[in-house]
């Protein structure tokens, strides 16, 4: 794995869903907040964390240096996906249709902002069962995380590229 100074990065980071958490004491409730971020490259680097503190500022920034800690390569092909497929986190499952150029990113909001980050500008998506934001983006990060580009197949098929086209 490449290390990569943080500070040289232009990264592209997004709040996908902020929760109010309430802790029952003796005294009443103490609340806190929960962030799910997503931090990405723009590039084709994207990760995600949940950020936990007292205030929302402070959960979103342990959420992004989180995030950037679990980043991770997806491969592109002509600023969309190499092939259909399915993530599945719980309940949810997502499925990702690489599309044509000008299609643009049709996804709803825990999904778009995923592929916002990565770079992604064509893609089709599909939310299935769990509308959950936790388990969508790590059913969508599963998915991407799944993806393969043709020379990484050809390599693990003992083949060469034109071979694995036709």
């Amino acid at each position: 794995m490449i290390a990569l100074e943080s500070s040289q990065l232009q990264l592209i980071d997004k709040v996908v869903h902020i929760s109010r958490v309430a802790k029952v004491v003796k005294g009443g409730r103490r609340f806190s907040f929960s962030a799910i971020v997503v931090v990405g490259d723009g590039n084709g680097r994207v990760g995600f964390s949940l950020g936990k503190a007292n205030e929302v500022p402070e959960a979103i920034r342990k959420g992004m240096e989180s995030a950037k800690r679990t980043m991770f390569e997806v491969p592109l092909v002509n600023a969309t996906i190499p092939h259909e497929v399915l993530g599945r986190f719980g309940a949810a499952s997502v499925v990702l249709k690489p599309a044509s150029a000008g299609t643009g990113v049709i996804a709803g909001g825990a999904v778009r902002a995923i592929m916002e980050a990565a770079g992604i500008h064509n893609i089709l998506t599909k939310c299935i069962g769990s509308r959950n934001p936790h388990n969508v983006v790590k059913a969508t990060l599963e998915g991407l995380r799944r993806l393969r580009n043709v020379e990484l197949v050809a390599k693990l098929r003992g083949r060469e590229v034109h071979e694995i086209r036709d």
